[in-house]
């Protein structure tokens, strides 16, 4: 992009976006600061230290820290994370004001160019910016590219050309569009081509620029992705670093946190209490290690509407959220492909393709399952029905009796049932897939993969991918926040006693 144009739009974008910035700011200040506020869940218990009010140029650094903070993190965690092109709102002032100076600026080199004599002026400026920017592509080891651009496009000797009328701005292009082609990802090789079909000289260099700004992504994106194997300390330790730096300034910033690790031992406890008339001390499902992986696995039944999400896992607040619905997804698939295959025996259990279909089926009228809109009766009723039309002309196509009138009615009852969480067949699918995840957080330590409980076949393919995503990003926040977290358990294991 010219640099003429990109001054005149970057004074009417620099509020703007100075705007945009700090409104982020706040909104990661205001998330990571909520625990100034006591919580409402905590009852009577004490707070472990006081409110401390903070300036306001105290929680914009913290908030910044935050900010870049959760920038590492998401690159760590998120496997396809990549740098997209900056684009401004459709119809937006910025938008307008900045298609009409690059149009301004066009313009005026076009008009340059047809002068007699050409003014040059313009367009040494951009060869100057496009030699900086195909310098900033290559690598250490490009020393014999290096010399061949500093020789091509040297500006002393570009200038002294414009002054005696022997500039050759087309030859120029056409180097600059092949060292382009010998740089760029492979996946640029057409717009190259297209380049190279162009022959007005504006035209030319004004797609060169918007290609040079797509390299500039690309170049960043490979950076990205070079580098993550070898980020892994160095973003644990920054991370830490970061958290500690804003505990330092809000002592009670780990409240919800505590609380979380506090109901899951509360939860655990009654658990064996249930199980065995006289616990004298604690079962060994209270070590810390289980504990919290329980406590990562009800992050998957969280009320994110009424309950504040533990501080240490905010950032992945939106992940956890998609992974819970998710499971709730596969409950409900897995339930209804049990009961239809406990319903119909094992006439289907041999016919090709009959349960991907089906599962296909399920899995389209579950999909808008989460929006305020679906219905689950609705979209149930409409499953049995469907079920029972596909059922009976498969069982007939391949020479088994046709469903009755009365195993439709049975096979719709059962599966419209399902949609109720108290259903025997949807808690056993919901126990089965809760156990597989909790599993496969404990066989991490361990590099076995976990067993598949019994009616999960359908849907393997999608609990391991689900269970993998889930392995990661808890095992990641494990490492990052094992300092707070061991703490945390200390203190709750053990009333508070020193080791």
């Amino acid at each position: 992009m010219p640099k003429e144009a990109d001054h005149l739009e970057g004074e009417a974008d620099k509020g703007s976006k100075e705007e945009r910035t700090q409104d982020a700011s706040e909104e990661t200040g205001r998330k990571m600061v909520r625990a100034n506020t006591p919580s409402p869940h905590r009852g009577n218990t004490p707070q472990a230290s006081p409110p401390r009010f903070v300036s306001a140029e105290e929680l914009m650094e913290t908030a910044k820290g935050m900010t870049n903070m959760a920038l590492a993190h998401e690159i760590m965690v998120n496997q396809s994370f990549q740098v997209k092109p900056a684009e401004l709102p459709e119809g937006s002032l910025q938008r307008r004001f900045k298609e009409i100076m690059h149009k301004a600026f066009w313009d005026c080199l076009e008009d340059q160019l047809k002068e007699d004599p050409p003014t040059y002026s313009h367009a040494i400026k951009l060869l100057a910016e496009v030699k900086e920017t195909l310098l900033s592509f290559l690598l250490p080891g490009h020393g014999r590219l290096r010399s061949h651009i500093e020789e091509v496009l040297d500006l002393p000797l570009i200038q002294q050309q414009a002054e005696n009328g022997a500039l050759d701005i087309s030859q120029l292009s056409q180097f600059i569009v092949g060292m382009m082609g010998s740089l760029c990802a492979p996946c640029r090789d057409e717009d190259i081509r297209k380049l190279k079909e162009i022959s007005d000289i504006v035209p030319l260099l004004k797609q060169i620029f918007s290609l040079l700004d797509l390299m500039k992504v690309d170049m960043a994106n490979f950076a990205v992705s070079s580098i993550r194997p070898h980020l892994m300390q160095q973003s644990v330790e920054y991370e830490r670093s970061k958290f500690q730096e804003f505990l330092d300034k809000q002592p009670n910033a780990l409240d919800y946190t505590e609380k979380w690790l506090e109901d899951t031992v509360r939860c655990l406890r009654e658990a064996g209490a249930d199980g065995s008339s006289a616990a004298s001390s604690d079962p060994p499902s209270l070590l810390p290690l289980n504990v919290h992986n329980h406590a990562y696995l009800r992050l998957l039944r969280w009320d994110h509407s009424s309950d504040p999400f533990p501080e240490t896992v905010l950032m992945d607040q939106s992940r956890f959220q998609e992974m819970q619905q998710e499971a709730e997804q596969l409950v409900l698939l897995s339930s209804v492909l049990l009961v239809v295959y406990t319903t119909t025996g094992e006439a289907i259990s041999g016919l090709p393709g009959l349960m991907e279909t089906l599962k296909h089926t399920v899995s389209v009228m579950l999909a808008d399952m989460h929006t305020p809109s679906f219905s689950a009766h609705e979209a149930f009723a409409t499953i049995g029905e469907k079920f029972c039309v596909e059922l009976s002309q498969c069982l007939s196509q391949h020479g088994y009796s046709p469903f009755s009138p009365d195993r439709k009615n049975i096979l719709r009852g059962q599966i419209s049932a399902i949609v109720q969480p108290d259903n025997p067949v949807h808690k056993l699918m919901d126990s089965r897939i809760q156990s597989y995840l909790l599993v496969s957080l404990e066989s991490t330590q361990h590099k076995t993969p976990p067993h598949l409980p019994g009616g999960l076949a359908p849907v393997s393919k999608e609990l391991k991918e689900l269970a993998d995503r889930f392995s990661r990003l808890v095992n990641y926040n494990k490492v990052v926040f094992s300092p707070f977290y061991q703490k945390l358990l200390h203190k709750i294991l053990t009333g508070g006693e020193s080791p």
